[in-house]
């Protein structure tokens, strides 16, 4: 099965059903007859823009952004920025962005789209984001934009 293929079975697998985690997306792409690895399942979440949405109490699973959010990334990066950071902080030239759990893939994507310059790249855990930054004197002009996506209310 190609890549659009297995994409596709992808949001079909995520509409029909609550998938919370890559693990278990992997799980339902076996079960389907795909050897996937969790890396493979990673990349094609990143490249479909999924974001973690509530789903019962305490529960996350994996969804589709609304349509104007999949246009505009900084439109994106902002609601998720109210949705699920907790807090920002940094040395040197390194951000740390700490977000709700299971929610850190999708913020990091974002950024990565919103493609600012001062930013080389993201590495991302379940609930924890590395920025890193180039020069070390932009942090700063960096930290603000962060901080005002956190605190800007619609």
């Amino acid at each position: 099965m190609d890549k659009a293929a297995r994409q596709r079975l992808i949001l079909g697998i995520i509409t029909e059903k609550p998938v919370a985690t890559q693990w278990q997306l992997t799980q339902e792409l076996k079960k389907r007859g795909l050897k996937v690895t969790q890396a493979t399942v990673s990349r094609d979440i990143k490249e479909l823009g999924l974001i973690k949405v509530p789903f019962g109490e305490n529960r996350y699973r994996y969804a589709l952004p609304p349509e104007d959010r999949r246009s505009n990334p900084y439109l994106r990066l902002e609601r998720l920025f109210q949705d699920s950071v907790l807090k920002v902080d940094f040395s040197e030239n390194l951000v740390v962005i700490r977000t709700l759990p299971g929610t850190a893939h999708a913020v990091a994507s974002c950024i990565d789209q919103v493609e600012w310059p001062e930013i080389i790249g993201t590495v991302a855990g379940d609930d924890t984001i590395l920025v890193i930054v180039r020069p070390k004197e932009a942090v700063p002009g960096i930290l603000e934009r962060f901080h005002a996506l956190l605190h800007h209310r619609r």
